[in-house]
């Protein structure tokens, strides 16, 4: 039965009976007819001559160290849209989300790379769950049911405060007994220890299905960097995965390198629905001496379910001499995306700031 949980092309004239509530700082806790109440805020300043209901309270400020709840909601429903645009440094602003009162987040991400966008400069990316925005519009479409409560939080780890402009739409619904949870992990390892695969993802136990993977990927060699193999081990695999790839670039829907040519200016960029590669930051032959790749692939059309447990790792690979290939040791940091039954697994744990910056 439609309960309006989510919504399509397909069912958009259907009615439902669930409630929209929306969160921002002009409405904590998305309470009906509490929006634009605030009488104090950030902007309170620049209405003073103009009083409340003017847009007294659009954005908060997140004090070093702190940790400030952005959403409390009880009750079953999901989240459905989720806008922000924060400053600062973004791997140092920290996004975790708990379902029906788990003291284990399910997401656990940095905030540029939870939006698909490590390297804190522009570039457009418009695919059906994420969608980046100038300036700095980080949008993102996953659907996230919850059936009791819901959690979210941003923690500062800068040394100087951030402002946060955000606001949550979501939906007070019933829940179908099918629908799982929304999880993302973030990983880095910089560098890669010599003939290591890249680990996106371990640990998991429980029914599920993996739906996307973000990486931001710093080479550091010269030459091509992506003939390895994405894996996906599952359900008890041992040493060898059900499924290999045949290629980084293949994983991310390209194909030969993402490049046209050096006539043609190299590496090409693209935003699709399912996949792209948003961002090629570009050695500027002074400091800026590093080629870095910003990549997304969504398994939204062909999620990769999984009974009991999943690992995903991805080879480093590029090429040596006389046609051999070599294990690279790049700066490889990535976000992977599933839906999965409660309870969570526990992460490993976050890097540290040092350890967390983009260098």
């Amino acid at each position: 039965m439609f309960n309006g949980l989510g919504m399509n092309l397909g069912n958009l004239s259907r009615l439902s009976n669930a409630r929209t509530r929306s969160i921002s700082p002009e409405n904590f806790d998305g309470a009906k007819g509490k929006g634009g109440m605030a009488t104090e805020g950030t902007g309170a300043n620049a209405a003073r001559d103009l009083g409340r209901g003017w847009k007294i309270s659009p954005s908060i400020l997140i004090h070093p160290g702190e940790t400030r709840e952005l959403a409390n909601i009880e009750g079953s429903g999901a989240i459905q849209h989720i806008w922000m645009t924060p400053t600062g440094h973004w791997r140092y602003s920290i996004l975790r989300f708990y379902w029906d009162g788990a003291e284990q987040p399910a997401i656990e991400v940095p905030v540029g790379d939870f939006f698909a966008s490590a390297y804190e400069q522009f570039a457009q990316l418009s695919s059906l769950p994420v969608c980046v925005n100038p300036r700095s519009g980080l949008n993102c479409y996953w659907e996230m049911p919850f059936r009791k409560h819901c959690r979210i939080t941003m923690t500062n780890l800068a040394d100087d405060p951030m402002t946060l402009f955000y606001q949550i739409d979501y939906t007070l619904t019933d829940v179908p007994e099918d629908a799982a949870y929304l999880h993302a992990q973030f990983r880095r390892t910089n560098p890669l220890p010599y003939k290591t695969d890249y680990t996106i993802l371990d640990g998991v136990r429980g029914k599920g299905h993996y739906v996307g993977t973000y990486m931001a990927w710093g080479v550091n060699n010269c030459g091509w960097w992506g003939e390895g193999e994405i894996k996906f081990f599952m359900d008890g695999d041992g040493e060898f995965p059900t499924i290999c790839g045949t290629g980084t670039e293949d994983y991310f829907c390209g194909s030969y390198g993402f490049e046209l040519g050096a006539e043609n200016g190299g590496y090409r960029e693209f935003t699709t629905p399912y996949s792209g590669l948003t961002q090629v930051i570009r050695p500027d032959g002074f400091y800026s001496s590093q080629t870095r790749f910003s990549m997304y692939r969504w398994h939204i059309m062909d999620p990769i379910r999984f009974e009991q447990d999943l690992r995903v790792t991805m080879q480093a690979l590029g090429w040596r001499s006389k046609g051999r290939y070599l294990p690279m040791q790049d700066d490889i940091a990535s976000v992977a995306y599933w839906y999965q039954t409660l309870p969570t697994a526990p992460f490993p744990s976050l890097p540290d700031r040092d350890y967390l910056e983009l260098i």
